[in-house]
């Protein structure tokens, strides 16, 4: 019998996930050659020819300890254990254009500056086709036109470790909802891309198939990518006051501020594909306008409900929710700019001046948005220029790639993809 394998993984910047396969007893403790201009490919598989790495150079891919998943046995093959890496040099040191380098550099900086470490949790929305019928909206027959899938599905999220919290159907034909519970900023972003993965390969074991795309076509209901985010110190929880407005602490007031700030220039990086912006439009329960409000499923970042009926203090509960990214992007490069967001808030050190809907727009387009970053030098100083210069590069390829389209034909693309 063939000795099972296992998959050194990283997720790369238009959050596919790519890497390398050994037999699993080679694997322990092992890393694997990898190529820097891999960073470079679109989601559409071609690459971005100006990239800055070219043929030259080489890097590792390193398991981040504790980061070990595994998949499920499939019809004719066996399981296979995924390990997430970093890319780093040859000689072990770290490649400053790895993504979860990224997160950790700035989820490290807000700690080692302000002593605050961030908590998160990625809630995620996708489509799976393949169902004998569909369902109702929010419906319990949605959630049996797929079973065993969603059963099996919280079962392998909490197997290996993901605390799976609720299991919905959406709004949207065919579209569910998976929520995990909170963790520390990185692990969170880590279990991102990890859930993607699950649930894809899940859904193609029975014989369904599952897309994270933004829009499945331009009518139709989005799927995002919602980061629910609180800040603590010294162990205990300080986003939440009872005393202030919105409930919002003094500390948290100026740290989403920052967000707030510069959220124009953030959405190249959270909402990065061509038909992202088709989803990040009033009136679609997606984040219509730069604002933050309490409950407020239009803003960019929503106040969320204090849950008086539960048993955990509000202080250990309360957050807040970031509403302007989906799954074309990076997680630990969503994670890494709010963590930047939040330290640049903290260190203007200007609380949020109004909570409530206002008329401050969003770009329309990742046009607009990449002219709204090229606008703020902050933001793109938070980037090695390597790493700047391929993502936004990627960009142009896959804009080249959709010019003639329609975006009927754009949204078929990306689904096709993720």
């Amino acid at each position: 019998m063939a000795a099972p394998l296992t998959f050194l993984a990283t997720c790369d910047l238009v959050a596919l996930v790519r890497g390398r396969s050994l037999e699993t007893p080679a694997a322990n403790g092992s890393t694997v050659g990898w190529v820097p201009a891999d960073l470079a490919l679109s989601s559409f598989g071609a690459i971005w020819d100006e990239n800055p790495f070219g043929s030259l150079g080489d890097l590792r891919l390193r398991p981040v300890p504790g980061a070990s998943y595994q998949m499920p046995k499939k019809d004719g093959a066996g399981a296979m254990t995924l390990l997430l890496a970093q890319q780093v040099l040859p000689d072990g040191s770290t490649w400053v254009n790895d993504p979860r380098a990224f997160a950790m550099d700035a989820l490290e900086e807000l700690k080692s500056e302000f002593g605050i470490e961030l908590t998160a949790s990625f809630e995620h929305e996708f489509i799976l086709h393949g169902a004998a019928y569909d369902g109702s909206a929010f419906g319990l027959d949605a959630l049996r036109a797929v079973e065993p899938f969603g059963s099996e599905l919280v079962h392998l999220l909490r197997e290996n470790g993901l605390e799976p919290e609720n299991w919905l159907a959406e709004y949207g034909v065919n579209q569910f909802e998976i929520t995990l519970g909170a963790t520390d900023a990185l692990k969170a972003a880590d279990h991102a891309v990890v859930l993607r993965e699950f649930v894809r390969d899940l859904a193609r074991i029975h014989g369904l198939r599952a897309s994270f795309t933004p829009l499945a076509n331009p009518e139709s209901v989005g799927n995002g990518v919602h980061v629910h985010l609180s800040l603590s110190k010294n162990g205990k929880p300080i986003t939440y006051d009872p005393a202030s407005p919105g409930n919002l602490s003094v500390t948290a007031s100026k740290a989403f501020n920052g967000i707030l700030k510069h959220a124009a220039a953030l959405l190249p990086f959270t909402a990065p594909s061509q038909i992202s912006f088709l989803r990040l439009q009033p009136h679609r329960w997606s984040s219509g306008g730069a604002f933050i409000a309490v409950q407020d499923r239009e803003a960019l970042l929503r106040i969320c409900p204090v849950n008086t009926s539960g048993a955990s203090p509000a202080e250990k509960t309360f957050n807040v929710e970031f509403r302007a990214a989906d799954a074309t992007a990076n997680p630990w490069i969503v994670m890494g700019v709010l963590a930047r967001a939040l330290i640049s808030g903290l260190r203007d050190d200007r609380g949020i001046v109004h909570i409530g809907a206002t008329d401050e727009p969003l770009p329309r387009s990742l046009t607009e948005a990449i002219a709204s970053l090229h606008q703020d030098p902050e933001v793109m100083s938070w980037f090695p220029k390597e790493l700047l210069d391929t993502h936004l590069g990627i960009r142009s390829v896959e804009a080249a790639a959709l010019e003639n389209l329609s975006d009927a034909q754009k949204c078929e693309r990306y689904l096709n993809v993720y």
